[in-house]
């Protein structure tokens, strides 16, 4: 006599499957299946016809009684396994649970070599974005963006307003974090061109000042003391001046570069330990079979190799 689940079950299964709006059915029968009783019916119709199939596609949806209700059927190798395999998604062993963070650290380490591969989420640009202040202290400090608030050849007025915009807003990002941490308010970003208007706007009042002061005065005495007065602010600005002193101690080329990848290491660090989750949704990685192809061709590769060397 063969086996299969009592119909009162089929029943309430099915039933209360069909409730689900959010209910995975093939290409084909999406159009079929747009009320609760014509799920119901498909549903019912794939469980009487074909229950490996159904735990496939449903059995995530089972509760444990209703997986128990399976449990007839558990002499077929395809629906033992998807019973076997659904529990101990429900209840995990310890020995479930290290096997399974195994498989989440090497499907997020896949999907990280494919965002290499794409180029775009790990290049310059796009973490600036993502980390600025952690960007700027690493390498952004030593470098010139002003030329982003500059129109580009070919480029339309909009696009060099979107891009300023885009910039100042990174940059009140990597203030507002400098504030936070305290940091010396001369070494703010932006401070640096700030100070130097300040000091060449001081330089003009003065200026002005001597002008009405010392109008009586001798004009070659008023040419001497300007020029006193302008030699002793160009000392005072090269003694003092954050950008001279960023540029003496800016790192070499190759010393920028290993910077460089240091902050992209960093933040494929931060994408690996789950700290993107405002860019992706990682439970959908975590989840995603497919990525397993990718560590079952490096293990062929592997094997292969390995057994090539022996020969």
């Amino acid at each position: 006599m063969e086996r299969k689940v009592k119909e009162e079950s089929m029943e309430s299964i099915t039933s209360r499957l069909s409730c689900l709006d959010h209910l995975y059915f093939p290409r084909a029968l999406q159009s079929n299946a747009a009320t609760p009783s014509q799920r119901k019916s498909i549903l019912l119709d794939l469980l009487s016809r074909d229950a490996a199939v159904f735990l496939e596609r449903y059995g995530s949806e089972l509760t444990s009684d209703e997986l128990g209700e399976f449990d007839p059927l558990n002499n077929d190798y395809e629906i033992n396994w998807h019973l076997k395999n659904l529990r101990s998604k429900m209840n995990p062993t310890s020995e479930d649970l290290r096997s399974r963070s195994v498989a989440v650290k090497n499907r997020r380490l896949a999907y990280l070599n494919r965002l290499i591969h794409d180029g775009h989420y790990f290049s310059e640009d796009a973490m600036r974005e993502r980390e600025p202040y952690l960007h700027h202290e690493y390498v952004g400090k030593f470098r010139d963006f002003s030329e982003r608030d500059m129109a580009r050849p070919g480029e339309r007025w909009s696009e060099t307003l979107m891009r300023r915009s885009e910039e100042a807003v990174l940059i009140a990002k990597i203030r507002e974090e400098q504030q936070r941490l305290g940091v010396a308010e001369r070494e703010w970003i932006g401070n640096e061109r700030n100070q130097q208007q300040e000091e060449e706007d001081d330089e003009e009042e003065d200026d002005e000042d001597e002008d009405e002061d010392e109008a009586v005065k001798n004009a070659s005495w008023v040419a001497r003391s300007t020029e006193m007065v302008v030699n002793h602010s160009a000392a005072s600005n090269s003694a003092h001046s954050p950008a001279e002193h960023n540029q003496e101690v800016a790192p070499s080329v190759e010393e920028t570069q290993d910077l460089m990848e240091q902050f992209t290491y960093i933040m494929q660090q931060k994408f690996l330990s789950g700290e993107d989750h405002q860019h992706f949704d990682y439970s959908k990685i975590d989840t995603d079979e497919t990525l397993d192809d990718h560590w079952l061709r490096e293990v062929s590769q592997d094997a292969e190799e390995k057994y090539f060397a022996e020969d």
